[in-house]
């Protein structure tokens, strides 16, 4: 659980701004990607993403903390979670080119349900009935999106649910690291590791960029370099149990852009779907605040 303590409460209002700032930047991360997957494999953006970003990461880490912020004593752990990072990535772009970014964004907000369920088996943590509940919960607004055996069932909806599930494990096996090993440089082995994997891929089936994309996959590098960075220090400046409900402005960012640029209009049933997500995430949220409390 991310944490700050003795935080002001004049950083309060602050923390809110920095996090829904960063929320809007990797939404637009995700509108850049929606619209690059016109023309491009999801894997071929991927490794063009990462490698415009593992550069900028690594010359930040040599500015701010020297050559000692690219060496990890985890390479084992960061290779795996690099497998698991690229595989829900891809999974997700793949869901952005099928399928509106409000649903998509909607179904990828179910990893807070994922993170507790799997809190279980890989850490051994204890969960109480109430946040049980609140899983539950959200699995049923999940059910409400993708509605299976209805004809709006469409099997593109599983690819952010999957997306969701490898985002679950790459964060619950953040725990498994050091708590020597700096945010930065686990922030660029989440870049470099993905493009290893993904360069034979995507250089087999390589579509030659064009020069009027070049703005777009520089975009997708900021924007997301940009959010990550933004969520980050708005976690530092305020307690969790205040931040993170605002993680769910998500929802908003993708319902204005996808509107304003492809004029998608979410249904009823995924705006219902996601608000059920939302509440199961904030209750989530809330009872792990109360970590002093003995589960029940």
């Amino acid at each position: 659980m991310r944490t700050a303590p003795d935080l002001s409460t004049r950083d309060t209002p602050l923390a809110i701004a920095t996090i829904c700032a960063g929320v809007g930047f990797l939404v637009a991360n995700d509108a850049v990607a929606k619209v690059l997957t016109d023309h491009y494999s999801p894997i071929q953006i991927v490794f063009v993403r990462n490698l415009i970003a593992a550069p900028i990461i690594a010359s930040l880490i040599l500015a701010t903390i020297g050559p000692a912020g690219l060496r990890t004593r985890h390479p084992g752990l960061h290779a795996l979670r690099g497998g698991v990072m690229l595989l829900a990535a891809t999974m997700y772009f793949t869901a952005l080119s099928l399928m509106p970014l409000a649903e998509a964004t909607a179904l990828i907000f179910s990893a807070p349900l994922f993170i507790t369920a799997l809190s279980v088996p890989l850490l051994g943590e204890a969960v109480g009935w109430r946040r049980w509940g609140a899983v539950l919960l959200g699995f049923a607004g999940v059910l409400v999106i993708v509605r299976p055996g209805s004809e709006a069932f469409q099997l593109a909806a599983l690819l952010p649910v999957g997306a969701a599930i490898c985002y679950a494990f790459f964060m619950l096996s953040a725990r498994w690291l050091n708590r020597d090993e700096g945010w930065w440089t686990m922030m660029l082995m989440v870049m470099v590791f993905p493009a290893i994997y993904a360069a034979p891929f995507a250089l087999a089936d390589w579509t030659p960029l064009r020069m009027t994309d070049a703005g777009l996959f520089i975009a997708i590098a900021a924007f997301g370099s940009l959010g990550i960075t933004l969520i980050g220090q708005a976690f530092r400046m305020a307690p969790a149990a205040i931040v993170a409900p605002f993680d769910y402005t998500a929802l908003l960012w993708a319902t204005g852009l996808g509107w304003l640029i492809w004029g998608d209009i979410p249904t009823l049933w995924t705006l219902i779907g996601a608000l059920i997500i939302a509440a199961s995430g904030v209750i989530i949220i809330l009872r792990e605040a109360r970590a002093d409390s003995p589960p029940r």
